[in-house]
């Protein structure tokens, strides 16, 4: 066995980032920028009024205006101000010909046809952006590996930019083994369980975002599940098997590996739960056999594939790790890392009951991962911990 940080050491290791696809725009929120994007055109590209109010020269500003006519937002065309004259202008139309302030409706009174201003703190350029304010032209607008967050969608937009080059999301098969498990609505025979590991995975996935998504199922045997694990890499950038990869009679995770190719990188990890947790390779695809057990399911997704998925698409990982206040104490075994379900506030981690790994009622009220480390066995109440805060 290896332990928990050689283990993600290893998969960090072993990840190519998938190739980069070119995506509208519009469908790329999420990803990741797979190369730097530069300006097309001065945004804006002319001088543009942020206020409703009136158009001058900063010059004339102590005197009385005539006032000339009006430029509305996207109007076609411009007119000319000359001295001693001013227009009528709204929020992002652009600035007349020969006008250099907007002073704001309110700062004016109009008689007679003319405006006087009443703005003491007027100055040259006020309430006006300028040509190339937000960017300029052949100026870097976002760079290489850069979130597209809806923010950066709607900075794009605004430049002109209609489609991105970005890292895809992988797609992701899931292969359920074992035949004790029955589909949820079903009638249980003698020693059959509702299968649900497909179905936690599944709604993980697509939480962020992974929606290229297949679900497998193998009985326990050997040639069913190659046949099964040889689709699924066909299809897939990463393959989660369930079950299967202990040491038992008919658990054939780890030889169905070897008979499909994959090269095999660890299995077994100093952890509970997910001790048998196994990862492998086929060139850029990636294998991981996570136990059967619900709870050391999601354990081991949350701390090994769920970062695995994002370095693959270039993104950060969505975990957020703690320092956390234990509210009470926990005693265990030497030799292996712990990882309890939990509950995270104000600065402090609560194990919740029911911590055996086939218990999936206290995984459902957990937001944490309480980390317990391998060499330690006694915890003490209002000893500092790590609290690896779940995605909710």
């Amino acid at each position: 066995m290896i332990s928990v940080t050689e283990a993600k050491n290893l998969i960090y290791q072993n990840i190519t980032p998938l190739t980069p696809v070119v995506s509208p725009l519009a469908d790329s929120s999420g990803l990741a920028l797979a190369n730097n994007i530069y300006a097309q055109y001065d945004i804006p590209a002319f001088r543009q009024s942020s206020m409703d109010g009136y158009a001058l020269k900063f010059e004339d500003h102590d005197q009385a205006l005539v006032l000339i006519g009006e430029m509305a937002a996207g109007t076609p065309t411009n007119i000319e101000i000359k001295q001693g004259e001013t227009s009528r202008i709204f929020t992002g139309a652009p600035l007349p010909e020969g006008a250099d302030t907007v002073v704001m409706q309110e700062k004016i009174t109009r008689q007679d046809g003319k405006i006087t201003l009443q703005d003491s703190n007027l100055k040259l350029g006020s309430n006006v952006r300028d040509k190339g304010s937000e960017i300029s032209a052949g100026a870097l607008a976002m760079e290489k590996g850069n979130l597209l967050s809806p923010a950066a969608i709607g900075f794009l937009a605004g430049i002109g930019i209609t489609e991105v080059a970005v890292f895809p999301l992988p797609s992701v098969s899931i292969i359920v083994t074992g035949k004790e498990l029955q589909k949820p609505g079903t009638e249980l025979g003698f020693g059959q369980v509702y299968e649900s590991n497909s179905y936690s995975l599944s709604a993980a996935l697509k939480a962020e975002g992974i929606n290229r998504l297949a679900v497998y199922e193998a009985d326990d045997d050997l040639n069913i599940l190659q046949n099964v694990l040889q689709e699924a890499l066909c299809n897939s950038d990463v393959v989660l098997l369930t079950g299967g990869v202990s040491v038992g009679d008919y658990d054939f995770v780890i030889e169905a590996s070897a008979n499909c190719g994959i090269k095999p990188i660890f299995h077994k990890v100093k952890q509970k739960p997910g001790k048998p947790l196994f990862f492998g390779t086929k060139a850029e695809k990636l294998v991981f056999g996570l136990p059967g057990n619900p709870s050391s399911v999601l354990s081991c997704y949350y701390n090994y594939v769920l970062p695995a998925l994002k370095l693959a698409a270039q993104k950060t990982s969505s975990l957020n790790e703690v320092k956390a206040i234990l509210t009470h104490p926990y005693t265990k075994p030497a030799g292996l890392t712990h990882f309890l379900k939990g509950k995270y506030e104000n600065g402090q981690a609560t194990p919740l009951s029911a911590q055996e790994s086939y218990r999936l009622s206290s995984f459902a009220q957990a937001n944490c991962l309480i980390c317990l480390n391998e060499s330690q066995e006694q915890f003490e109440k209002g000893e500092t911990v790590t609290a690896i805060i779940l995605p909710q």
